[in-house]
């Protein structure tokens, strides 16, 4: 059995973690993810992210807020 692979090439081996993912797809595929909670944005920075999100993809749903008494 030498020489059988149990996985495509490419796969396998070391696995990018989602920083590196979200880098590579700016550098490669020209777009962009972003979380509205990402601690190096500033506020008008999560701002004009929300806006973008919002205008392109809709309002996020309404966060409902759990009452406890």
């Amino acid at each position: 059995m030498t020489g059988m692979r149990f996985t495509p090439k490419g796969y396998g081996g070391h696995r990018r973690d989602s920083e590196q993912v979200r880098r590579d797809g700016w550098h490669e595929l020209h777009m962009l993810a972003v979380s509205l909670d990402d601690h190096r944005l500033t506020w008008p920075e999560r701002e004009l992210v929300r806006q973008l999100g919002e205008k392109l993809y809709g309002k996020l749903p309404a966060v409902k807020e759990v009452r406890r008494g």
